[in-house]
């Protein structure tokens, strides 16, 4: 059965051209006050913080183009169906490429970008299900749609605003939930990675505003009376029907007990599966035991000696010298057995995630494989982060973590946005992920005791640096 055009509906024509008229004359009017000046500038350091300077990007809906040039696009598009505004944008920003057309009945551009932006355009389309069916040849595989609308509490305060000529009159509104969002993108093949309020202070008021907008908003209930809902998502991923090649990094220090273990139980994944060894300043015969184990097996394996400290050190010089397209990281001490890697090697194959997150804390454990003070204090911070991160994190220190080669260097080559400020190597690895936009996906898995050695964890030592881990995550990530 074919679907309806809009174009062929009489009442369709009717609103497209009433809005059209609407904004070319919104457009020509010079206000002596702009009182969503506040609300635009809010936005604009938001999605900032979202979409890196130098991206492909393209916003339907893009008015006079100010927050499309705000973002300083590498190659920026913009389309509106407003004439006036289309010829101010190109007046205004000449290094952009603006086109007039319709959301309902995009031109064909043969060209696929890093992100799609609709801000404040569902609101204001006769039909969201068609627009983003328009989108959909638009995206590759890692783009990502930025979407902010209207909340529906604000709905009676902005008549009211249009009403005493404080707020631009519009015609009758979209309000949609967020709800109702996720399922027209479920509808679109596109899912939610995460979902969160803005602008809760409209209007410009020093000291007062940021307060509001940074802080207040991101807490019940405060943030039930932000103005804005904002929705990051991607397309829906096809599993990749190819084979990939794996490396599976293991930070060694002290495990001397485990090595030909590791040798033995690390299955192959995909077209090839290397072992990168970094031993870390042990003091038992760990690295001579790599290098004697090696021998007596024919897989490929890399071997290096630590020069810095700490196990994130170590895996990022692991990480560094991999070859596969997949980066593993597997704990030398086996608490996760190595026979779990292939639920990994799949999960991230079938496109679900671009960063696969193990978590110890769903299944039950064998007696002595955690501390119970660990225990809680993990199940604390796991709350702690997904509320900071705005994804499920139910485990951050949980060893094994999986993502593409060509993800993690992306987030080594902005490491420089938290610095280097991570021990473990966990959350620089989340933290960079959820900067780049990943979608997180945690993988339970069955937490077993070690059986050699005794761990390198110091409880209260490490606690202090997990509360330092999350004042960092609300400062860069969170309360921006």
């Amino acid at each position: 059965m074919a679907i309806v055009d809009p174009f062929e509906d009489p009442a369709f024509q009717e609103f497209s051209e009433n809005r059209k008229a609407l904004w070319n004359s919104l457009a020509k009017k010079q206000k002596k006050i702009d009182w969503s000046k506040q609300y635009h500038r809010r936005l604009k350091e938001v999605v900032r913080t979202i979409i890196p300077e130098a991206s492909s990007m393209i916003e339907i809906g893009c008015g006079a183009g100010h927050l499309l040039a705000a973002l300083k696009p590498a190659h920026g598009v913009g389309i509106d169906f407003s004439e006036q505004r289309i010829a101010d944008a190109k007046k205004n920003y000449d290094q952009l490429n603006f086109m007039l057309a319709d959301a309902h009945k995009l031109p064909e551009i043969n060209e696929k970008f890093d992100f799609v932006v609709l801000s404040d355009l569902v609101n204001d389309v006769w039909d969201v299900q068609t627009v983003l069916d328009q989108i959909r040849p638009l995206l590759h595989n890692q783009s990502r749609i930025l979407i902010n609308f209207y909340s529906r509490f604000w709905e009676i305060p902005l008549k009211i605003a249009q009403k005493i000529k404080v707020a631009k009159p519009v015609a009758a509104q979209n309000w949609l939930t967020v709800e109702d969002m996720e399922n027209l993108l479920h509808l679109c093949d596109m899912e939610l990675i995460r979902s969160w309020h803005e602008v809760l202070m409209p209007f410009r008021i020093p000291l007062l505003d940021g307060f509001f907008n940074r802080y207040l908003a991101r807490f019940w209930p405060f943030n039930n009376f932000c103005m804005t809902n904002m929705m990051l998502a991607r397309p829906k991923a096809n599993p990749l029907k190819k084979d990939v090649s794996v490396s599976v990094v293991v930070a060694a220090r002290n495990e001397a007990g485990n090595i030909r273990q590791i040798f033995e139980r690390v299955p192959t994944m995909g077209t090839e599966t290397e072992i990168v060894f970094v031993e870390g300043h042990s003091s038992d015969n760990t690295y001579e035991m790599i290098q004697e184990t090696a021998k007596d097996f024919e897989r490929p394996c890399q071997i290096f000696q630590q020069r810095g400290v700490g196990k994130g050190d170590a895996i990022r010089m692991g990480f560094q010298h991999a070859k596969g397209d997949i980066l593993m990281i597997l704990d030398a001490d086996l608490t996760v057995p190595p026979e779990d890697l292939p639920r990994f090697y799949q999960a991230i194959m079938s496109g679900h995630g671009d960063f696969i997150n193990g978590v110890r804390l769903v299944y039950p454990m064998q007696q002595e494989a955690m501390r119970f003070f660990n225990f809680l204090g993990n199940k604390f911070f796991s709350l702690a982060f997904s509320w900071l991160l705005g994804q499920s994190i139910k485990d951050t220190l949980c060893g094994t973590k999986v993502l593409w080669k060509l993800d993690y260097e992306k987030i080594a080559a902005n490491r420089s946005y938290f610095g280097d400020f991570d021990p473990f190597g966990d959350f620089d690895l989340i933290f960079g992920a959820v900067k780049q936009n990943a979608r997180i996906i945690d993988l339970p898995i069955r937490y077993r005791e070690r059986t050699y050695g005794s761990t390198n964890i110091e409880r209260w030592k490490h606690g202090l640096l997990l509360l330092r881990m999350l004042r960092i995550a609300a400062k860069r990530i969170k309360f921006v």
